[in-house]
């Protein structure tokens, strides 16, 4: 049986910041928390829902048994599962050079092929690609070439699985698990409900057959902060995110950061300043204060505001309870706060339909009566009772499972 969820949540709540403190600082020889051994195992479900359970092994000095077994171990199956990935992504070069059409490697991807991560310490849930609209069509047919089939479409992207692939359903990250793709056409985060599109800055200037970079550094920094931005307005945030950004800014100078204005400096970022001032709260000096000052300019006043008291807990899946009107304060305008509020009482068609999607594709949603529930059940139940986030849920389930003691082979 699970604990009392008041105390999974403060678990989460406590663990989930003394991870982000550990991973950012990197200090040698901090003291090891005297947790509870509920504590260590909630401790194990935020570090593989933050995508960190790898850095960890590498950073962390805590010296539980337990604890350091399981993070050797993530570390381990990461690494194996990185081999499958760039043989899979040398196959994707090779067919979109005969077929003769560019593709771009996204966020994860470019960030190992930029040498930011070695082999093993950043989990790559699966490959993000960037292709031409007029391109999509060969591409996945490339991929159907490779032994993937189209699962589903969402407005973001299209996702291709491995025909007959089954997805792990223990904690945390496993060799075998399915790699899939996301194919993209364009690069946009809904924020809440108007889209921010940066397409033009993250297709390259001059692409070739094959597997293309980013046009430079400061277009990987502006996808890395719209994906995050994207992330913080869900409540989807991970540290890895956090992470990513800080890593990626410490090769950054001021002309890398001037390309977030866009090419002629009037296309303001304000979707910035949230992520950037959570990089800055966790790992101090990585983010130049001069660009924090400009975007705070950019920023709308309720989102600059609301971004000053956030944490990494309040704006991912550490923080349990679902929140009805999530991601309202990123709304520029009395109409689009409206939007959003409207299609959370009346949903959309495109939103039902990515929502049955993710209930028939989603491991973690497998079961789940209140997936399915109708929409006036679910929005009664949030006005009797804290409803849980089922994401985190799945998780936390997996982490208190008894299972045989981890190793690193």
């Amino acid at each position: 049986m699970l604990p009392p969820l008041a105390i999974v949540r403060n678990g989460l709540r406590r663990t989930t910041e003394a991870l982000a403190a550990e991973l950012a600082l990197a200090r040698p020889g901090g003291e090891t928390p005297a947790w509870s051994e509920l504590e260590w195992e909630l401790a194990a479900a935020a570090a593989v829902a933050h995508g960190a359970a790898p850095l960890l092994d590498r950073y962390s000095t805590w010296n539980h048994p337990a604890w350091r077994l399981f993070l050797a171990g993530q570390r381990k199956h990461v690494e194996q599962r990185h081999r499958r990935i760039t043989e899979l992504l040398v196959r994707i070069d090779a067919g979109a050079r005969a077929g003769g059409f560019p593709v771009v490697a996204l966020k994860g991807a470019a960030l190992h092929a930029e040498g930011i991560y070695a082999p093993g310490e950043r989990p790559m849930a699966d490959i993000d690609l960037l292709v031409r609209e007029a391109d999509a069509a060969a591409a996945g047919a490339l991929l159907q070439g490779l032994g993937y089939v189209a699962s589903f479409a969402q407005w973001k992207h299209r996702v291709f699985k491995p025909a007959g692939g089954q997805p792990y359903a223990g904690l945390g990250e496993h060799r075998d698990a399915p790699v899939n793709i996301e194919l993209h056409t364009r690069i946009q985060e809904r924020l809440p409900v108007a889209a921010v599109d940066i397409t033009e800055r993250i297709y390259p200037h001059a692409p070739a057959p094959g597997l293309n970079p980013y046009p430079s550094t400061g277009a990987l920094m502006s996808h890395l902060l719209l994906h995050a931005a994207g992330n913080i307005c869900g409540r989807s945030l991970r540290l890895m995110h956090l992470n990513d950004i800080s890593l990626l800014a410490a090769r950054m100078v001021e002309r890398d950061w001037n390309e977030l204005w866009g090419a002629r400096g009037d296309d303001a970022p304000w979707w910035a300043l949230p992520p950037l001032r959570l990089v800055a709260r966790y790992y101090r000096h990585a983010i130049p204060a001069t660009v924090l000052a400009r975007l705070e300019r950019d920023c709308p006043p309720l989102l600059r505001a609301v971004s000053r008291r956030q944490t990494l807990t309040r704006v991912s899946c550490s923080e349990l309870w679902l929140h009805a009107l999530a991601g309202i304060e990123w709304s520029r305008s009395f109409g689009e706060a409206a939007r959003h509020l409207a299609r959370h009482v009346r949903p959309t068609d495109e939103a039902r339909k990515e929502r049955a999607d993710m209930a028939r594709t989603q491991l973690w949603l497998q079961g789940q009566n209140w997936v399915t529930s109708p929409r006036r059940r679910r929005l009664l139940t949030w006005l009797i009772r804290p409803v849980p986030r089922m994401d985190t849920m799945y998780v936390v389930r997996a982490a208190l499972e008894p299972r045989a003691p981890a190793t690193s082979e």
